[in-house]
Formats: structure tokens, sequence, C-alpha cells
């Protein structure tokens, strides 16, 4: 079998092209240089200023079956892989939206500082100063009495169960089948004598330290994402907006200017309304003489951040501690949590939030459920802005196009 040998180019192709060659040589340009290949390639796509890799060609046929079986199964490849990529990286999504969220929440202070002549570096480093401070001085202050707390109400549990066993029958009963106080005591004095870990299997301990760990890195990250948000929170803006096509982009601009601003609003009458409740507590507690009133009340504070049921856990915990003080004490507890609750509820809650999100009580429990049920206390405080934030959507946008159909 014998070697197929290329057939020479015809003499006239050969001729054309030794003739090329010699008058490029003539004009001083090397044949062999790669640069010409390309400029000829530019010629033939019809390279310009506007175009610098060719004229597009014509577009391939609306209803080409080919153009619409890619353009379909392409869309839910690109659905499904986002799906997925989302899933693998929910912890980071959940993460950068509460840091989103509280940047968002902040901006209005930067804003409002902006207005009062602090420039544009000076007005958020103020704002995240003041941020970092109340973090620690939250920190300085309701750490060590929540510690001392926790470790007196172990010691004292025991004592609580003896005495409740002795006025109701019914623990009285429940210790006399099972001896409920005895092994109250067991736990205790072993906790307090040997610590909580030191009998637990290793791969426990290790299981719980990543646990406590993670939890921190997820509270500083977020803490660290704010901070960066809210120093660029213009400029990301703007890049934003650009995404937006230019026919659209001022009405989407102005839409989601109002947005964020309900959102900042919210977030800002929310932590108001909480210290309220906080300062409220601890200074009502600190007069009923109940132990611990500033990490009582710090905790209130941060329970009522968290919409429909937080007010209430505050509530409870802060009563059965002053139940502790005797049962005058822990009535009047009880007593006073009611009458806020009611204040602010329907005082206080209804004129800070008036101008901040405009959503109706039923839309309101209805979003809270959704969003906790979905992302847990994370949804629940982003709940009430996003209802907010569909609504706007659904008024200036949906609504006018049904109208006009």
């Amino acid at each position: 079998m014998t070697d197929q040998v290329a057939e020479p180019p015809p003499a006239d192709d050969r001729d054309a092209r030794q003739r090329e060659e010699q008058l490029l040589r003539e004009h001083g340009i090397d044949p062999e240089d790669p640069r010409l290949d390309q400029e000829i390639r530019r010629l033939e796509a019809g390279a310009t200023s506007a175009h610098p890799y060719g004229t597009p060609g014509a577009p391939i046929l609306q209803r080409s079956a080919f153009r619409t079986a890619a353009h379909a199964a392409f869309g839910v490849l690109l659905v499904v892989t986002l799906a997925w990529t989302v899933f693998l990286v929910r912890d980071v999504v959940l993460i950068l939206l509460v840091a989103l969220f509280l940047a968002t929440g902040l901006s209005p202070a930067v804003e409002f500082l902006r207005r009062y002549g602090f420039g544009s570096v000076l007005a958020p480093t103020v704002v995240i100063i003041g941020v970092l401070g109340m973090v620690v001085a939250t920190i300085v202050a309701g750490l060590p009495p929540l510690v001392g707390q926790a470790d007196a109400l172990r010691e004292q549990i025991p004592d609580y169960l003896r005495e409740g066993v002795e006025r109701n029958a019914t623990l009285r009963d429940l210790d006399e089948r099972v001896g409920l106080v005895e092994r109250v005591e067991d736990v205790t004095e072993e906790q307090a004598g040997s610590g909580v870990l030191d009998e637990q299997p290793p791969e426990r301990v290790l299981g719980l330290a990543m646990g406590v760990a993670k939890g921190v890195f997820a509270v500083v990250t977020a803490l660290v994402l704010m901070l960066y948000f809210l120093g660029n929170y213009r400029g990301l803006k703007r890049s934003a907006y650009v995404l937006v096509p230019r026919s659209r982009r001022a009405r989407v601009t102005l839409l989601t200017d109002e947005i964020l601003g309900r959102i900042g609003m919210y977030v800002l009458g929310n932590l108001a309304t909480s210290a309220v409740a906080g300062v409220a507590a601890a200074f009502v507690l600190w007069l009923l003489d109940v132990p611990y009133p500033i990490a009582l009340g710090l905790f209130v504070a941060l329970m009522d951040v968290v919409p429909l049921v937080g007010a209430t856990i505050g509530a409870v915990v802060s009563s059965a501690m002053a139940f502790t003080v005797s049962a005058g004490t822990g009535i009047a507890a009880i007593a006073f949590f009611v009458l806020y609750q009611q204040f602010e509820n329907f005082v206080l809650v209804p004129r800070v939030m008036r101008r901040a999100v405009d959503v109706s009580p039923a839309a309101t429990i209805v979003a809270i459920l959704i969003g906790g049920a979905l992302l847990g206390v994370v949804g629940a405080l982003l709940a009430v802005p996003t209802a907010a934030a569909i609504q706007l959507v659904c008024t200036e946008v949906v609504m006018p196009r049904q109208e006009a159909a």
C-alpha cells in the first residue's frame, strides 16, 4: 500500500501566490509575518472600531427548532446548576443576606450623618465605630452576668425543686416514684465537680467545639461583611443598577431605593423598640431586686428583635427568675411585661413602624410564619421587609399591568 501524496495546487494559483508575495516584499512586508494573516482575517470579517472582532452575521431563524431546543436545554441546565450551587453554599448565602440586611438597616444612619456635614468616608466610619462599640459593650456587660447567673441557677435548681415538691402533690408523687430531687442533685453535683464535658466521648466534645467555632465564625464573618457593605454601600448600588437596561434603569432605581429605604427604617425601628424594651425591663427588674437585671435586660432586648415570639420568650425567662425571689415579685414582673407588651404592640411599634413598612397585620403574620419555617430566626427577621418589598412591587408594577391588559 503506497502513501497518498497531496496534489500540488494548480499553476495559476501558484503564480498568483508568487505575485502576491513579490508585491508584499516590494512594499517591505514579510509574507510570513503572522500579523499579516490576522489583518487579512480582520478585513474579511469587516472589523471596525464599533465591532473590533468583525460585523455580526445574520442571526439564526427565530423559529428554528434547533435554536428553540438549545435555548430550552441551556435554560434548564443553568437553573439546575444555580439551584444546586445555592444549596451547596446555603450557609454562605445566609451570611451574605444577613450582612446585606444589616448594612441596609444602618445605611439611613450614614445618610443622616452625611446630611449634617460628615464626609463620604467619615460618616460610615462613625457608624461602624458605633456598631463595634455597642457589640463590645454588650459582650463585656452581658457575658459575665450571664455566666454567673447560669452557674447560680444551676446551684439553686435542687432547692427550687425541693420547695416545689413540698408544695405540689404531683411533684411530690413524682419524687416518690423516681427520686426526682435526688437525680437532679446528682446531675448538678457532677457538673460542678468534673465539668459537663469531662466524661463525654472525644467525638462529642470535638463536635461541640466545632459547632461553637462555626457559630462564632459565622457571626464574625457577617459582622465584617456588614462593615464592608456599609462602607461601600453607594458604590455597590451603582454597580447593581448598571446591570439594568438603560430604558428601565430610572424606574428600577426609584423602586429599589424605596424598598431599601423601607428595609433600613424597619431595621432601625426594630432596634429602637428592642432597646426600649431592654432598658425598661432592666430598670423594673432592678427595682424589684431581681438578680442580674442587666443580663436579663440584654436578653429581653435581644429576644424582642425576633418577631411574634421573641418578646414572650424574654418575658417568660425574666418572670421565672423573678419568682426565685418571691411569688409577689414574680407576679409583679408578669404584670409589668403584660402591660409593657400592650404598650409596645399598640402604641410604640405602630408609631415607629408607621413610616417604615406599610404591611397589613395579616400579611405580617403570614410572612413571619413562612420566613420562620424557611430560614428560622433569620427568616422571621427578613420576612416583614420582604413582604413590604413584594407589596410595593405588586402595587407599582404588577397591578398597573393588569389594569392595562
